[in-house]
């Protein structure tokens, strides 16, 4: 619709509008350009789109949010956003197609999952049928595997594998830097 296509483009990330390479019509520019490296993070182009990143946070965010506290889980998401939003921006600085979806701030909270619990086991369904076990590293790897694989290879458009891949290095080094004293990383102890 004209109206959820004006509010991609004043609160999505325009990648050309973040670097000064174009400007937005005046009625679209209500914010200033780098508050969509937030922004866009909070909008989504369809209720799938909102439920399958909200499943995956729903998984992996508790324990995350658990390792750094309310508010420093807060920070950790909105830098992860902005970490994913550069990523994609970087890689087509020209481009005018908004990027909207909280896909990349989600994908640091999955790379922050694997750096603190790489051993526990998830439960996945292999074939979208056969329930497994599995330590969260396979999965979780196979999962950056597969975003690094597709932003190498070309997948889909309408996706920004590079803003997954980003906001996966993003996570898991900011839960290096930024997780409570005396939480242990990669399962030690375990």
């Amino acid at each position: 619709t004209p109206m959820s296509q004006a509010a991609s483009l004043s609160y999505g990330l325009v990648p050309a509008v973040l670097f000064d390479i174009r400007d937005l019509a005046p009625e679209l520019a209500v914010l200033p350009e780098g508050a969509s490296l937030v922004t866009y993070a909070f909008l989504h182009g369809d209720w799938m789109h909102l439920g399958g990143n909200m499943l995956f946070l729903w998984v992996f965010g508790d324990n995350v949010e658990d390792a750094l506290g309310h508010f420093r889980y807060f920070v950790f998401y909105l830098l992860c956003a902005a970490a994913a939003g550069l990523g994609h921006a970087a890689i087509d600085p020209n481009s005018v197609a908004p990027l909207i979806g909280a896909s990349g701030a989600v994908a640091g909270v999955i790379g922050a999952y694997l750096v603190l619990h790489p051993k526990v086991n998830v439960w996945v369904l292999a074939f979208g049928r056969v329930p497994l076990r599995l330590p969260a590293a396979w999965v979780l790897l196979a999962w950056i595997g597969f975003q690094l694989m597709m932003a190498f290879g070309g997948g889909d458009e309408q996706v920004a594998w590079w803003a997954h891949v980003a906001g996966a290095a993003a996570g898991a080094a900011l839960i290096v830097v930024m997780r409570r004293p005396g939480v242990v990383l990669f399962d030690r102890g375990l």
